[in-house]
């Protein structure tokens, strides 16, 4: 066996690798499941927006000396209802909301970073991530999230479907539109809150965009296009790390350039078949 696969084997049988691998499958999993159907709602921008504003929650938890994953949860929460109320009150597009939140909260951060004194967090953890520094406690709350989610957008299913393809037609239809939109803009709010500290706070959008537009390239209806996207953020997580141990490579990095890897080649496998096909014809 070769040194570096030989290291990895070593390195998968340490608590802190097996919790990042849980860590990874279960948020990638959730990302996924929640991506795939805020792609279509044109939500992409959200957790990009989140993910640049958790930068004032961070340093709020510095502030009051708690671990940030306590501080980022609430804040996320208080994030994705600021933007729905916003959005409630105003003709402003959702992107020009979400670019006012996220570009004042990022100010506010800085502002509020270079006035504590004496601090010397590691901004690369801040702004890349370490999933192989998750704790337990992450690891559980990853769980309830996960499950939560999926309960959720089970017995909501059809509402989720049918708001997620025709607005329209699902208010017609009598579905909670704003109620239904707001309880998934804080699922989501969550999942890239507790994404941050493991993936880093400019790369948990790629985290959960980019999974579910690989699905979209294969996916022949919507159902496959959901599964899809949960298997893809799973394995591109695993992968990643897989990856990250062998070069010894940053986790974070590591994972969203394999999601990259895996888009540009499904995009290429894709055509390929298509350009045959054309041929053949």
């Amino acid at each position: 066996m070769p040194e570096a696969w030989l290291r990895v084997w070593e390195l998968l049988q340490l608590p802190f690798m097996q919790r990042a691998m849980v860590s990874g499958i279960l948020t990638g999993v959730t990302g996924g499941l929640l991506g795939s159907f805020a792609i279509f709602r044109q939500l992409s921008f959200f957790s990009d927006a989140l993910g640049h504003s958790a930068l004032l929650g961070i340093v709020l938890g510095v502030l009051l000396g708690v671990d940030p994953t306590w501080v980022l949860l609430p804040f996320g929460v208080v994030f994705a209802l600021g933007v729905t109320l916003i959005l409630e009150h105003t003709q402003l597009s959702v992107d020009a909301v979400l670019n006012i939140i996220y570009s004042s909260s990022l100010a506010l951060a800085v502002i509020a970073l270079s006035l504590i004194q004496g601090y010397r967090g590691n901004l690369n953890q801040l702004l890349f991530g370490d999933i192989l520094g998750v704790s337990p406690t992450a690891l559980w709350l990853s769980g309830i999230l996960l499950l939560v989610s999926l309960l959720y957008i089970g017995l909501t299913l059809p509402s989720q479907m049918l708001l997620t393809l025709h607005k329209p037609l699902a208010q017609a239809r009598g579905v909670r539109v704003n109620w239904q939109r707001t309880m998934f803009v804080v699922l989501l709010a969550l999942v890239v809150a507790l994404s941050i500290r493991a993936i880093g706070v400019l790369l948990v959008s790629a985290f959960v965009v980019i999974p579910a537009a690989t699905a979209r390239v294969w996916a022949s209806s919507f159902s496959a296009y959901v599964l899809l996207a949960m298997l893809l953020g799973a394995l591109s997580a695993v992968l990643g790390m897989l990856g990250s141990a062998v070069f010894n490579l940053p986790s974070g990095p590591s994972i969203v350039t394999t999601q990259l890897l895996l888009f540009v080649l499904s995009l290429g496998v894709k055509g390929a078949r298509q350009t045959v096909t054309f041929s053949q014809g």
